[in-house]
């Protein structure tokens, strides 16, 4: 790659590099401060936290990739040509062909990533973000159940440890209210978590349990040595795990099984997300293209920007918006998988005409004066 052409490349790979850490650094902050009830209210460690906002990176990169890739290549365009190097470029004979060459070598890498990370590492990253909830949930009792606190571990199940001694806890209660009116109250010196054949029981030992069919009603009390009270219910790890269409494998999007429940209920959601996977690469070279065609000629300090770099914006937001909604419409109908590639296919060919197909306009002749004809006479 010649110095000039490297030079390009590399203003706009920074330019991009920063915008993209930017972006992602800002929209994942908002997404992790959802998930601060991981450490706050359930007892998780600060890596646990990092770990699963973590794994929403990969799904942010793809939808935040493209839109710096756009940003760096107007604030570099804007750049060489406020700094005079486009016009400078242009008297040298560099024409717009040789501009927009390290700018495509750029995108076409973008594109590449954009791709693995749509097609491979997004529902690599969501099941694990899945095996991790799972895992945070399942360990309900290790890290929410506290000394001395009334832990709400569902709506209307509250339970309360007095000491946690070792794998023992120490004077238990219970409180179960989700059958309304009816309320069960469980009291026991000690239990523990017993695990078996993919189950989860908390083992009351040496306890009562006191069951009140309505509020005027006298409660029947029942005194036993050893009681198990089923917890797989909270943990989740008793489901069968039904994968989300956004968390199948490709292959499996694109050869679906026909006697899959999740399939028969959405078979539009498996075509949606496929064609999404695979369209997500066109976009980083549709914006890349726009904004080439609105700001990639050379102009004079007098001749504003300001309209290119806005209506570069407007196109690229618009094809965005469009390309999602003609995903959404491919949920009911495959016929708009039409409109999914079409739309950024059609936009990237109609900045390429805009850039390089319309002819400037031919400047108007030289009006001749009677001093400059009898000057040359």
């Amino acid at each position: 790659m010649p110095v000039l052409e490297r030079y390009i490349f590399g203003l706009t790979a920074k330019a991009f590099v920063a915008s993209l850490i930017i972006l992602t650094a800002v929209i994942w902050t908002t997404q992790a401060l959802r998930e601060l009830d991981v450490v706050t209210a359930q007892g998780q460690t600060i890596w646990i936290f990092l770990l699963i906002t973590g794994l929403t990176i990969p799904s942010l990169s793809v939808i935040l990739a493209p839109i710096a890739l756009f940003g760096a290549a107007v604030w570099s365009l804007n750049r060489l040509n406020a700094d005079s190097e486009l016009v400078v470029m242009s008297g040298a004979g560099v024409g717009p062909a040789r501009l927009l060459r390290p700018l495509m070598a750029l995108t076409l890498m973008v594109s590449v990533v954009v791709g693995m990370m749509s097609v491979w590492a997004i529902p690599e990253s969501l099941r694990a973000l899945r095996f991790q909830l799972t895992q945070v949930r399942a360990d309900v009792v290790a890290n929410i159940l506290r000394e001395g606190q009334f832990t709400p571990i569902e709506q209307g199940l509250v339970v309360h440890v007095r000491e946690r001694r070792g794998g023992a806890l120490l004077g238990i209660f219970v409180q179960d209210t989700r059958d309304a009116p009816q309320e069960v109250t469980y009291l026991a010196e000690r239990g523990q978590i017993v695990e078996e054949q993919g189950s989860t029981f908390l083992v009351l030992e040496n306890g009562s349990v006191q069951r009140r069919e309505a509020p005027d009603k006298d409660p029947a009390i029942v005194v036993f040595q050893r009681y198990a009270f089923d917890l797989s219910p909270f943990t989740g790890l008793s489901e069968v795990t039904s994968y989300k269409p956004r968390e199948r494998y490709t292959s499996e999007l694109a050869a679906p099984d026909v006697n899959d429940a999740a399939y028969k209920a959405q078979p539009g959601r498996f075509r949606a997300e496929l064609h999404e996977r695979l369209v997500n690469p066109l976009y980083p070279l549709a914006f890349m293209l726009i904004a080439f065609a609105a700001i990639g000629r050379p102009r004079t300090t007098r001749q504003t920007r300001a309209y290119g770099v806005l209506g570069a914006i407007a196109a690229m937001a618009a094809l965005r918006i469009a390309g999602l909604g003609a995903t959404n419409l491919l949920v009911a109908t495959p016929y708009a998988a039409l409109a999914v590639y079409g739309l950024p296919i059609g936009a990237g060919a109609a900045a390429l005409w805009l850039a390089f197909g319309r002819r400037p306009r031919s400047p108007a002749p030289p009006v001749s004066s009677p001093l400059a004809a009898a000057a040359s006479a």
